[in-house]
C-alpha cells in the first residue's frame, strides 16, 4: 500500500505542529521517523492513523483519500510504546481481540479467528504461551504480542510508535533483528517513530528526518548518514564534532592558520567544519588542527579525547585505546571526511 502524504499541515492553538509536509511512502518499505522532541514525528504518525486529522492537505492510501476516514476504514496496525495489552485477557485473547469486534458481517469464524491468532503466536516466536496473562510475560515478549495482535487484523499500513522505547538495550538491539525479519517476511508497509538513531540507521529503508514540524532531510540511512544536507542533520545523526572556520585561498583555514583542508569549490568567508570523531587522521608534520587534550574516556574499541583547539572551540576525536596521550598532550589531525557549512554559526 502506497502512502502519499500532500501538503500536510497539522495546527493546535494556532501552534503549527506538522507543516507542509509531502512524503511518498512506496509499499512495502520501512520507513522511521526520526527527530528530536516536538520535531513532529508522533503527530505525522498520528495523521496517517487517522487518530487525527489534519488542518489542511490529504493524505492517500494508494488512489484514495483517506483524510477525513476513521481509523477503522483505513484499517491500519498500531503499536505503542506502553503495549496497551488487556490485562485480564490471555495472550491468544488479546491477538484475537481486533478480529472479534469486527461486524458480524466481516468478523471470521471462531475457528478461523484461534487459527490466525496461533499462526501469529509462532511468527513471533511465542507459540506455547497463548493461555498466559501479559502480567507473566517480560518486557520483550509483550511487545512481540502487541506486535502480532497488530498483524491480526491484517491491517494495510503498520504503525509503531516507540515500540521499544521501555525496553532495555540488550532486548531492543534482539527485537530489532527481529522486527526487520517480521517486516520482510510479511512486507507490510511499515512507519515507525523513533528516538534511537542506531535503531533508524539499522532498520529502515529510508529515513524521514524531522526538525520543528517540518522534513529537514529524507532517505537511505547511508544516505543521510555520509551526506547530511544540513548543520542540524549532521550534528543530530551520529556523533559529531563542529568547528568554525574560514575559508580562505580555496582551503580552510583556523584563526587564520590553514589546516590542510582543500576547499576550492566555496565562497570565500565564515563556514563551519563537521567530521565524525572516528573519521580522522593523526599526522606529524604540515597543515593540520592543533589542539590540547583537556579530557579523555574509553567510547567501545577507542578512547574519546577532547581537545581544545588553537584559536578555536573544544572538539572530540577517537585516539587508540594505546595512543599515550594524556591530559595536556597535544594533538594534530586532519579530518579524513568532513563537510562545510558556508556561513554555518
Amino acid at each position: 500500500m502506497d502512502i502519499h502524504l500532500q501538503n500536510v499541515s497539522k495546527e493546535y492553538d494556532r501552534h503549527a505542529a506538522l507543516q507542509d509536509i509531502s512524503l511518498h511512502i512506496h509499499s512495502g518499505e520501512l520507513i522511521a521517523l526520526l527527530g528530536p522532541s516536538g520535531s513532529g514525528k508522533t503527530t505525522l504518525l498520528r495523521l496517517i492513523a487517522g487518530l487525527e486529522q489534519p488542518t489542511a492537505g490529504r493524505i492517500l492510501f494508494g488512489q484514495e483519500d483517506a483524510s477525513s476516514k476513521s481509523v477503522q476504514a483505513r484499517n491500519v496496525g498500531f503499536v505503542f510504546q506502553a503495549y496497551a495489552l488487556f490485562g485480564n485477557m490471555t495472550i491468544l485473547e488479546n491477538i484475537a481481540f481486533g478480529l472479534r469486534v469486527r461486524p458480524r458481517s466481516s468478523r471470521p469464524s471462531n475457528s478461523a479467528i484461534r487459527k490466525r491468532a496461533l499462526e501469529l503466536l509462532e511468527l513471533v516466536q511465542l507459540s506455547g504461551l497463548e493461555a498466559r496473562f501479559p502480567h507473566q510475560l517480560s518486557g520483550g515478549q509483550r511487545q512481540r504480542v502487541a506486535l502480532a495482535r497488530a498483524l491480526a487484523i491484517e491491517p494495510r499500513v503498520l504503525l509503531l510508535d516507540e515500540p521499544f522505547g521501555a525496553l532495555d538495550a540488550q532486548v531492543r538491539r534482539e527485537l530489532r533483528k527481529w522486527l526487520r525479519e517480521i517486516h520482510d517476511r510479511t512486507g507490510h508497509t511499515t512507519l515507525f517513530v523513533t528516538h534511537d538513531q542506531e535503531e533508524a540507521l539499522e532498520l529502515s529503508d529510508r529515513l524521514v528526518v524531522m526538525r520543528q514540524g517540518a522534513i529537514e532531510q529524507l532517505g537511505t540511512p547511508d544516505a543521510v548518514y555520509d551526506r547530511p544536507t544540513s548543520p542540524f542533520v549532521f550534528s543530530f545523526i551520529g556523533e559529531s564534532s563542529a568547528l568554525p572556520v574560514q575559508i580562505a585561498n580555496g582551503a580552510l583555514q583556523v584563526d587564520g592558520r590553514p589546516i590542510g583542508v582543500p576547499a576550492p569549490e566555496l565562497p570565500g568567508g565564515a563556514a563551519r567544519l563537521f567530521f565524525r570523531p572516528h573519521d580522522i587522521e593523526l599526522v606529524d608534520h604540515g597543515a593540520a588542527v592543533t589542539g590540547r587534550v583537556v579530557a579523555s574516556r574509553r567510547v567501545g574499541g577507542a578512547r574519546r579525547a577532547e581537545l581544545a583547539i588553537d584559536g578555536g572551540q573544544n572538539v572530540e576525536i577517537d585516539l587508540p585505546v594505546d595512543h599515550p596521550a594524556t591530559e595536556h598532550s597535544r594533538i594534530a589531525f586532519r579530518p579524513r571526511r568532513w563537510q562545510v557549512f558556508p556561513g554555518a554559526s
